[in-house]
């Protein structure tokens, strides 16, 4: 659970980007400096309370004590696969859980973060469409989710480690739609990227969204952020039927937008499709995929389904997606196949839904692992 202010007026700093931390604290009559100290103390690990910010006077300490918390996961459930993936489950102040998963690599670890809890946009491939919506998450509960990760990784021996001791990578891909909670996402991106936060730079994070058009260019000029589309078709009757975020913005539309899309020249737009056994996966799809595709500075990252409890899709074969794969290659395309991980623990692409918390997964790791502490 998230700690909570014990009075409804106090303000969780994790909230603030540094200019709205700056704001709230010449709002208690302090110089700006001292925000600038603050954002140096928040996001170190193990830091829980304001009596550890050291070089601030303990008169200080004491305004932030009666106006301000500092929000981090006190329990969190976690489990890992026998790929080395780990996922956990934070329960939220409310008793809503959302889920994230830390996928090591010998080169880094790539954290999956949730924007929302449950998803509105209703994929018919995807578990968590089945949660429903129920709300957005604050920054600092997507924040949190980097905190949480970072701090399992502290605790374990190093010599366990699949990739570093930190998480490098951030994707937006978890439950939820980014888009539909672009405030807080931008909010979140400024604290993750921010040097006195957590650091991390923008070429190492990447949004994922359905395509919410409108709020697409919004995005790419406030955020210099890397932009992952989920299209899995290439014909507006099988995309619709797929993702009903088509009807109101059908693939050409979408693809318009993409080609406007504020990014240096050097970056490319990743397009994920998820393989679809007899839906999506024919040559003529390839081809076509090709063709829309064509002018937008890009990479396509295909991805093997993953089979989720109660829905009735099933996963191209290899031998498909490597077809596939090939004619796209042929057209001079960039193109990854994705390799499936988790998918033991419910933790790959598309299987992340929280109904209850799994009797599997491990106690909190604030508890058996001392999450929090340095």
């Amino acid at each position: 659970m998230t700690s909570s202010p014990s009075l409804p007026h106090k303000t969780d700093l994790r909230n603030l980007t540094q200019e709205q931390l700056t704001s709230f604290v010449l709002g208690l009559g302090h110089p700006a400096f001292r925000a600038r100290q603050i954002m140096a103390w928040l996001y170190r690990p193990g830091i829980s309370e304001f009596a550890q910010m050291t070089d601030l006077a303990k008169s200080f300490r004491q305004v932030l004590e009666d106006n301000a918390v500092i929000s981090r996961f006190e329990k969190v459930a976690m489990e890992k696969s026998t790929d080395g993936c780990v996922k956990f489950a934070f329960t939220l102040e409310d008793g809503h859980v959302v889920e994230a998963v830390l996928i090591p690599e010998p080169d880094r670890n790539t954290l999956c973060i949730s924007s929302q809890v449950g998803c509105a946009m209703n994929c018919a491939f995807c578990l968590t469409a089945t949660m429903g919506f129920r709300r957005n998450l604050t920054a600092a509960e997507i924040v949190n989710q980097i905190c949480a990760a970072r701090d399992y990784l502290l605790q374990q021996p190093r010599e366990t480690l699949i990739g570093p001791d930190r998480v490098t990578n951030v994707v937006y891909m978890g439950m939820g739609e980014p888009l539909n909670n672009l405030e807080n996402v931008i909010a979140s991106l400024s604290i993750i990227t921010e040097q006195k936060g957590l650091d991390l730079t923008f070429r190492r994070i990447t949004v994922s969204t359905c395509g919410i058009v409108p709020r697409l260019r919004e995005l790419g000029e406030r955020s210099p952020v890397n932009l992952a589309i989920s299209l899995h078709a290439v014909d507006d009757q099988t995309r619709s039927s797929l993702m009903p975020i088509n009807d109101r913005y059908p693939i050409d539309t979408l693809l318009d937008a993409c080609r406007n899309f504020p990014m240096p020249k050097r970056k490319r737009i990743m397009f994920e499709y998820v393989l679809l056994a007899g839906i999506n996966d024919s040559d003529h799809d390839a081809r076509e995929l090709a063709r829309k595709l064509r002018g937008i500075p890009c990479k396509i990252n295909l991805i093997p389904y993953n089979r989720a409890p109660g829905l009735p899709f099933d996963g191209s074969p290899m031998e498909r997606l490597l077809a596939f794969q090939k004619i796209l290659l042929d057209a001079h395309y960039t193109v990854f196949i994705r390799s499936s991980r988790g998918a033991d623990i419910s933790a790959a692409c598309g299987q992340l839904a929280v109904k209850q918390l799994s009797s599997a997964m491990a106690p909190s790791v604030a508890d058996s692992a001392g999450a929090g502490e340095e």
